[in-house]
């Protein structure tokens, strides 16, 4: 027998999109041994993530915290400087970069893959395994779609007429803008505000809801919003907005906050208001695949949409919303349609995080969430200022909470609002998938004087006053 025999037959496997999760599925059914046509249409093969997304964006969010903490530090006798010289060439440096990555994680993973065929075009479903594309029609034993999303543009009058920039538009800006509107107040409009306003850009963020990150509790949600206000970023929440006008170089919006009339302008206007699947044109109706009042495709927890050999995975399922989740769901995906399993993703423990300065990552349940399955919650707050590489780096800013499960003592989640405190929630994510107790979690050996010290003091913090500790003591 052939060790290497899979018992697949060779099949041929569709996938409509060229990001993350088509991408991911592609391996996966290369290692198969299927046959794959990707039909790639819009953004430049590699979607989102590598061209208008995760890696433009935080190379640029990198070079705002060189100028900023160039300026602004708590070393005495060191005096430095830093601003913003020559914007576009900042912006051909991350272009550069965009470039080579898209090369190596993209272009050259798929140059020598058997069986392997790009097209570039838009797809639509002619049955269920047959798609159209530039006149052609490609028959395939199963198809993904993996289109992707892109910005929600709400409807505000004038608002189309005005202009404004994307995550897909905003990056090829090459002349900083001395002023800037965004709409919004989530993951990307809080990123970007504060790169923009530490590039030198007067930032204005206009929330509809009572407050920004209105899913997260109140600490975080309170002292993000003051940090980033003592920044100089103007963060107006409750807006109605009630319409957009452009006049000349200069974008004026008329919004009522609270009750109240208020004008607000800018040079420029951006869009972070959420996503919206693609699914436009596809012709999913037509084969019965079903989509929600914002076309995002309906699939069950194996990522099928019921109808037979159509599956869907990323953005344009419209749950999670991550490149790493994209991922995994295109290769789960494509290991289904071409294999006839039936697994399920797990996404019960995602860890998250948003990049702003200082960084806020979570995994698990917060407090409240707790609360609502049942579970009666105890809460560790540590305070950066007792984490003694914080107080090395002369940078206090922040927290680490934990959350623990009263009965059993484990943890449940954890949220960690610090500089560089998107690099702890691995550890806190491996404490849950483990059901690890907070004295267990207390007890392990970290190195003195690392970040992740943090985490160990937070856990110890449940039990404990620390300010009654000598250094690494528990």
């Amino acid at each position: 027998m052939d060790c290497c025999n899979t018992g697949i037959q060779k099949k041929h496997l569709i996938i409509i999109g060229g990001g993350s999760a088509a991408f991911s599925a592609t391996i996966k059914a290369n290692e198969l041994g299927a046959a794959v046509t990707m039909i790639n249409a819009g953004l430049p093969i590699g979607g989102t993530c590598v061209n208008v997304g995760c890696i433009p964006s935080k190379a640029l969010i990198r070079a705002a915290e060189q100028v900023h903490h160039s300026n602004n530090h708590e070393f005495r006798g060191i005096q430095t400087s830093g601003h913003v010289a020559d914007f576009k060439a900042l912006m051909d440096q991350k272009q550069e970069l965009v470039q080579e990555l898209r090369q190596a994680k993209y272009v050259d993973v798929v140059s020598d893959m058997e069986d392997f065929t790009l097209m570039e075009g838009h797809a639509s479903f002619k049955d269920a395994s047959t798609v159209s594309v530039n006149g052609q029609n490609i028959h395939g034993d199963a198809v993904l779609i993996a289109t992707g999303a892109t910005t929600f543009v709400p409807i505000i009058p004038g608002l189309r007429e005005s202009g404004f920039l994307t995550n897909e538009t905003l990056f090829e800006l090459d002349t900083l803008p001395d002023s800037l509107i965004v709409l919004g107040g989530r993951y990307v409009a809080l990123e970007v505000a504060q790169m923009f306003a530490r590039f030198g850009t007067r930032v204005t963020v206009l929330q509809r809801s009572s407050r920004i990150l209105p899913t997260e509790t109140l600490d975080i949600t309170d002292t993000l919003t003051a940090f980033l206000e003592n920044e100089g970023i103007e963060i107006v929440t409750g807006v109605s907005l009630i319409s957009v006008l452009r006049d000349g170089y200069r974008v004026s919006i008329q919004a009522e906050e609270n009750g109240k009339q208020r004008e607000f302008t800018a040079g420029q206007l951006l869009l972070a208001t959420g996503r919206k699947p693609n699914t436009d044109g596809l012709g999913l109706s037509s084969i019965g695949v079903e989509t929600d009042a914002i076309g995002a495709v309906q699939v069950d927890e194996s990522l099928s949409t019921g109808v037979p050999g159509v599956f869907a995975a990323g953005d344009v399922i419209g749950k999670r919303m991550f490149v790493y989740t994209a991922a995994a769901e295109g290769a789960l995906a494509a290991k289904n349609a071409l294999t006839g399993s039936e697994t399920p993703l797990d996404a019960s423990l995602l860890p998250w995080v948003i990049f702003t300065d200082p960084q806020l990552a979570g995994v698990g349940m917060d407090e409240e969430e707790a609360v609502a399955a049942g579970l009666t919650p105890d809460v560790s707050i540590l305070p950066m200022s007792h984490v003694p590489r914080a107080l090395a780096a002369r940078d206090t800013r922040g927290f680490v909470k934990l959350i623990r499960d009263r009965d059993s003592g484990r943890i449940i989640g954890g949220r960690v609002l610090a500089p560089e405190g998107a690099e702890l929630i691995m550890e806190i994510s491996l404490a849950i998938r483990h059901r690890m107790t907070s004295t267990e979690l207390a007890k392990m050996l970290h190195p003195y004087l690392t970040l992740a010290e943090a985490v160990k003091l937070a856990a110890i913090t449940f039990d404990k006053n620390v300010n009654q500790l000598s250094c690494c003591a528990t």
